[in-house]
C-alpha cells in the first residue's frame, strides 16, 4: 500500500520535540522527505543546541525515512527562506509548511517587557509569516501546497501572563485563515491546530514554569499544574497534521481544529452569537440597559474582581 505522503517534501519549524518531533516522525513514516527544523533553543528562546533536530532525522533515516536537519531561527526572514531553500535544494520541491516552533516568556502584561513581547510574537506570529511566504510563492507556481499553522487554547480563551503568547497565537489563527484565501485558487490549503499535549512547554517544564512566573508575579500555579496533568501524548496531535498535509484534504481549507488525546473538534468559526438592533444609532443609555440584560445574560466574566473589592457600577 502506497504511503500517504510518499514523495512529498516537508518542512516542520521547531521538531527537534514535542509535537513538532512526533509530527515530523509521523510524515517520515508515512513517505515524506522532512526538513527537521530546531536551533535548539531553551524554552525562553535562549541557546542553541544541533542536537535534538539531528536526532529526530537521524530517528526518521533510521526508521527508512528521509529527512535532513536544519538549525535556522524561524523568527528571521533569513532563518524562514533557508529552511525553504534546502527543502528544495534537497529534495526538488516543497509540498508542506508545518509551523509548530514556540517559546514562552510569561508574565503579567503590566510586568511584561517589550523584548519578551516582541521576542514571543517573533519565533510564533512573525515565524509564521516568514516560512510561509517563501513556501506560498512556489505553491503558487505549482499550484499545490500544504499549510499547518500551531495556535492554542490561551490565543482563543486567554490564560493568565500569556498575553504575548496568547496575541501570536490568536494572530496565527487569523494569518492562517487569510492565507487560506489568499491561496485557496491555487490548490493550497491552510489550516491551524489548536493542540491540547504535555510537551517540553507544558509538562516537562512545571518546575522552572513555576519559577519563572512566579518571580514575574503570576498565581495560581495549582490551577495549571491540574490542567497540565490532563494533557494527552504528544504523539495524538501528529495524526490529525498529517491528514491535513494529504492529497484527501484538498477540500478542507481555512479551518482551525483542536486535538487533544483522541478528540478531534473543528472549531467554529467567528460569528455573531447574539444582536441587539435598533433602525438608527444606538444612544449611550439605550447600550447600558440593554447590553447587560441582553447580549451578556448568562454569561461568565473569565476573571472577575474579587468580591471585597470596590467597584464602580458593581451592584451593592
Amino acid at each position: 500500500m502506497t504511503s500517504a505522503l510518499e514523495g512529498r517534501s516537508i518542512v516542520v519549524t521547531g521538531s527537534g520535540r514535542g509535537i513538532g518531533a512526533e509530527v515530523a516522525k509521523l510524515i517520515g513514516s508515512q513517505g515524506a522527505n522532512v526538513i527537521v527544523n530546531d536551533p535548539g533553543v531553551n524554552v525562553d528562546g535562549s541557546g542553541t543546541d544541533s542536537a535534538p533536530a539531528e536526532q529526530v532525522a537521524q530517528e526518521i533515516r533510521d526508521a527508512g525515512g528521509t529527512a535532513s536537519a536544519n538549525f535556522d531561527s524561524v523568527a528571521t526572514a533569513d532563518g524562514g527562506e533557508s529552511m525553504i531553500t534546502q527543502c528544495v535544494d534537497e529534495f526538488g520541491r516543497i509540498d508542506g509548511v508545518v509551523h509548530v516552533a514556540g517559546i514562552l516568556r510569561d508574565r503579567m502584561v503590566f510586568n511584561m517587557t517589550e523584548e519578551e513581547w516582541d521576542d514571543v510574537v517573533a519565533v510564533h506570529l512573525t515565524g509564521l509569516f516568514n516560512v510561509v511566504k517563501p513556501a506560498s510563492i512556489l505553491f503558487r507556481q505549482q499550484r499545490f501546497g500544504r499549510i499547518v499553522g500551531f495556535s492554542s487554547g490561551s490565543g482563543m480563551n486567554g490564560n493568565t501572563g500569556q498575553a504575548n503568547y496568547g496575541a501570536a497565537k490568536a494572530g496565527i489563527t487569523g494569518g492562517i485563515r487569510c492565507a487560506a484565501r489568499d491561496l485557496g485558487r491555487y490548490g493550497v490549503t491552510a489550516n491551524a491546530i489548536c493542540p491540547g499535549a504535555a510537551t517540553r512547554m507544558t509538562a516537562t517544564v512545571p518546575d522552572a514554569a513555576r519559577s519563572l512566573r512566579s518571580s514575574s508575579g503570576i498565581q495560581g500555579q495549582e490551577r495549571t499544574e491540574s490542567i497540565v496533568n490532563q494533557l494527552r501524548d504528544a504523539s495524538y496531535v501528529a495524526p490529525m497534521v498529517a491528514y491535513l498535509l494529504t492529497d484527501q484534504a484538498w477540500n478542507v481549507n481555512g479551518k482551525c481544529f483542536n486535538v487533544s488525546g483522541g478528540q478531534v473538534s473543528l472549531s467554529s468559526d467567528e460569528v455573531p452569537y447574539r444582536s441587539i438592533n435598533k433602525a438608527g444609532m444606538w444612544e449611550l443609555d439605550e447600550l447600558q440597559a440593554l447590553v447587560p440584560s441582553q447580549l451578556m445574560s448568562g454569561l461568565r466574566n473569565p476573571a472577575p474582581p474579587p468580591a471585597d473589592l470596590s467597584i464602580p457600577g458593581r451592584p451593592v
